[in-house]
């Protein structure tokens, strides 16, 4: 397949899925396999990491203004109600840091997992009926927002979100909107702090990434370092404005679907894709 094409195509798939709770990184695996691209390629590794960092570009323009009106709020909140230590902007960080501390003592088990088409299918599977249930039982919870979050469920989701990178398949943002609705809140705030916690986790956890792709003296399974020339360079750009379009044009779709809608079909989809992948990889 033509290059620029290739990237076109997976910059498509990573915008569309990076915030749906479908998994973007098995998607990124499975197609990159069904495409020919190696999964141990130095350059394709890099390029998954930069359309993914595209991804997440979009995020703080779409919420520039809530960003600014907790930063302007900071820290007595919109309503007066909070304190530095409630304030939404001090638990997104708080969530952030349980999620940082919990993946990098777990760095060895993630780096194991990333190619393995059992567990992307098992985490496809188990997630999408976990969303399920949750959604059935605790979606229709009276609506709030994030002003509402207290400091318990900040830990719990960041502690959750977790399952993410050791479990390839589960979804970052599976995993969050479903702690979320677990620990009390309603479909939209948990969707937008699964959005406003993505925002340092990915942007940190991508940086960590292409850190170690383009030194990999510093990671702990050395390989050859990552050279690229000006193709190179282009097949990146499209990819990543293919990416962050994409990406745009997802979230707000998915924030109108969520206010209405469950997320019953994200999980039947789930299921039916990790019986596949399990299929395909039996063989």
């Amino acid at each position: 397949m033509n290059d620029y094409l290739l990237s076109f195509i997976l910059g498509i798939i990573e915008g569309l899925t990076e915030f749906l709770p479908v998994s973007s990184t098995a998607h990124l695996r499975i197609s990159e396999a069904l495409l020919g691209i190696s999964l141990e390629d130095g350059y394709w590794k890099m390029f998954s990491i930069v359309i993914q960092l595209g991804a997440i570009l979009c995020l703080p323009i779409i919420f520039r203004r809530r960003i600014a009106e907790f930063l302007t709020s900071f820290p007595k909140g919109v309503r007066g109600d909070r304190n530095v230590f409630t304030h939404p902007m001090t638990l997104t960080f708080v969530a952030f840091a349980c999620t940082s501390v919990l993946s990098l003592l777990s760095l060895k088990i993630i780096g194991k997992h990333l190619e393995s088409l059992f567990i992307m299918g098992t985490a496809f599977i188990v997630g999408g009926i976990v969303m399920w249930v949750v959604d059935e039982r605790y979606g229709n919870q009276p609506s709030g927002d994030v002003e509402t979050i207290h400091f318990g469920q900040a830990i719990w989701v960041g502690i959750c979100q977790t399952l993410a990178p050791v479990f390839p398949g589960t979804s970052r943002s599976m995993a969050t909107i479903a702690a979320g609705e677990l620990a009390g809140l309603s479909r939209t705030t948990s969707l937008e702090f699964s959005f406003l916690l993505s925002i340092p986790t990915m942007a940190a956890a991508s940086c960590f990434d292409l850190f170690k792709t383009l030194h990999p003296s510093h990671s702990a399974e050395p390989a050859p370092p990552v050279h690229i020339d000006g193709h190179g360079w282009l097949l990146l750009a499209i990819g990543f404005m293919v990416s962050f379009f994409v990406a745009w044009g997802v979230v707000a779709w998915f924030l109108n679907w969520v206010r209405t809608r469950g997320f019953a079909p994200f999980a039947v989809y789930r299921i039916v894709l990790g019986i596949a992948v399990l299929i395909w990889a039996t063989r």
